[in-house]
C-alpha cells in the first residue's frame, strides 16, 4: 500500500459518516487520496523516514482546525496532520490542485506555508526519500 510508515502505526478505517461529513462544515471537496487514506487508516502516528507525524483523526480534524484558529491566520488552508513539534500539513484549499503545505503552529501564517507534497502519496514518498 502507499501509505507505510518506517515505524509507529496507521489507525484502522474512520466510520464512513466521519469521512462522508468531513467535506460539508468546510465547503470544499477535500482530496481524492485523502478521502481514501482515511477511509483505509482513521490517522495514526509514527515515523516516515526520519520524519515523524501524527495523522488526526477524521472526527477531530474539523474540531482541531477551529482550535488552532488556521482560517483567521492561514486562511484557505485545511489542516490534516502535524510533526508532533511546532509544524502542521495542511491542504492548500484556494489552489485548485490543493497541494500539501507546511506551516508553523507558531505565527501561523499563509505566507510562511511551504509547498512540500502533490498529495498524500506524495507527501508519504518525499518524507522517505528525504534523509535517503
Amino acid at each position: 500500500m502507499k501509505y507505510h510508515l518506517t515505524e509507529g502505526r496507521l489507525n484502522c478505517p474512520a466510520e464512513a459518516s466521519a469521512v462522508d461529513g468531513l467535506s460539508t462544515p468546510l465547503g470544499v471537496a477535500l482530496p481524492e487520496s485523502y478521502i481514501e487514506f482515511l477511509r483505509a487508516h482513521d490517522g495514526g502516528e509514527g515515523f516516515i523516514g526520519d520524519n515523524y507525524v501524527i495523522f488526526w483523526k477524521a472526527e477531530e480534524v474539523v474540531d482541531f482546525n477551529r482550535e488552532y484558529e488556521v482560517e483567521t491566520y492561514a486562511p484557505g488552508i485545511f489542516l490534516f496532520a502535524s510533526d508532533g513539534g511546532g509544524e502542521a500539513y495542511g491542504f492548500d484549499t484556494l489552489d485548485a490542485v490543493m497541494p500539501i503545505v507546511r506551516v508553523p503552529f507558531i505565527g501561523m501564517d499563509r505566507k510562511h506555508a511551504i509547498s512540500v507534497a502533490s498529495d498524500l502519496p506524495d507527501l508519504f514518498a518525499r518524507l522517505a526519500d528525504e534523509n535517503d
